[in-house]
């Protein structure tokens, strides 16, 4: 797996000579660690960040009775986007496939969560599928093309991971679950007690710029599902859907929901391993440029307890 794009690269390249100038150790190198991780978080970001810019965009610039709906603007602006990152070389085209797996699956549970009335889209548009606009598959394609482009270009490498087998029949029961759990018993605890006893060792290793960094993998699933959270809050504040007791007026989205994100991203994370497969610690170093001191295992950044 190379961890660049030819453009990433090219950018990588370009930054390593301003960076490798600086120091690399006291607060000033902690400081340009930890404004290399921010730089590359919303490089991540790119395609969810775009997509929840043009949400707010549209809510706010976009008249009312336009000859295009806004949902189908956000639908042709999303696939443009998509088509954009692939043309200029900065997504690769697994990041793609599973951004298309991310829109089936994504859409398939929208559209009996709409039918159920977990929650609706208000406005009326062309490109739907019963009362589900197809640019909503896109926000949880969002989520998979983050974790994808994170797991390259932090190069994450882990540490007591469990059996694929097992993983897998994970993202089913959860996935199973957010059906199921409309006509029989919820056994949301117990997905939770699984996840934790998978795993509850397995320690996530990325690489930032000149040194590996690891913590719990189970923290970063919830991190992750947070600014998922916050995200959430934004599009419902813009009304690009908004759930039961947001009718008649906007209101925070429920921290509850906080549970059905973490055990989203345990799918989304899943689904990305058939992509780009768990590697262990102790693997050989990727393609493409380096970033810093090799550590007896020939990975790069030897100080993987900071």
């Amino acid at each position: 797996m190379n961890r660049f794009t030819s453009v990433e690269a090219r950018i990588d390249a370009a930054a390593h000579r301003v960076l490798d100038r600086l120091p690399a150790h006291g607060p000033f190198g902690a400081l340009v660690e930890f404004a290399v991780f921010g730089l590359k978080q919303a490089w991540a970001c790119l395609f969810g960040g775009v997509l929840l810019f043009l949400i707010i965009a549209t809510k706010v610039l976009w008249p009312e009775g336009a000859a295009l709906a806004r949902y189908d603007l956000l639908f042709l602006a999303a696939l443009a986007l998509q088509l954009c990152l692939l043309a200029g070389r900065l997504e690769t085209p697994d990041e793609a496939k599973v951004i298309l797996i991310f829109h089936v699956v994504g859409t398939a549970m929208e559209i009996f969560k709409t039918d159920v009335g977990s929650w609706v889209y208000p406005e009326e548009n062309f490109f739907r599928v019963g009362g589900v606009p197809l640019f909503s598959g896109f926000m949880y394609a969002a989520v998979g093309s983050y974790i994808a482009r994170i797991t390259r270009i932090f190069d994450m490498r882990y540490s007591d991971y469990p059996p694929l087998w097992a993983t897998t029949l994970l993202a089913v029961a959860i996935y199973v679950n957010f059906f199921s759990h409309h006509f029989v018993a919820d056994l949301r605890i117990a997905l939770f007690a699984a996840t934790a006893l998978l795993f509850l060792r397995t320690q996530v290793h990325f690489r930032v710029f000149r040194f590996r960094h690891r913590m719990p993998l189970l923290l970063g699933f919830l991190l992750v599902a947070l600014f998922i959270w916050f995200a959430e809050n934004i599009g419902t504040w813009s009304r690009a859907w908004i759930y039961p007791g947001q009718a008649n007026g906007w209101t925070p989205v429920s921290i509850g929901k906080l549970g059905a994100w973490y055990l989203l991203m345990i799918i989304s994370f899943v689904l990305v391993t058939f992509v780009h497969r768990p590697r262990p610690l102790g693997d050989r170093p990727t393609d493409g440029p380096t970033d810093g001191p090799t550590d007896h295992r020939g990975n790069r950044g030897a100080c993987d307890d900071q």
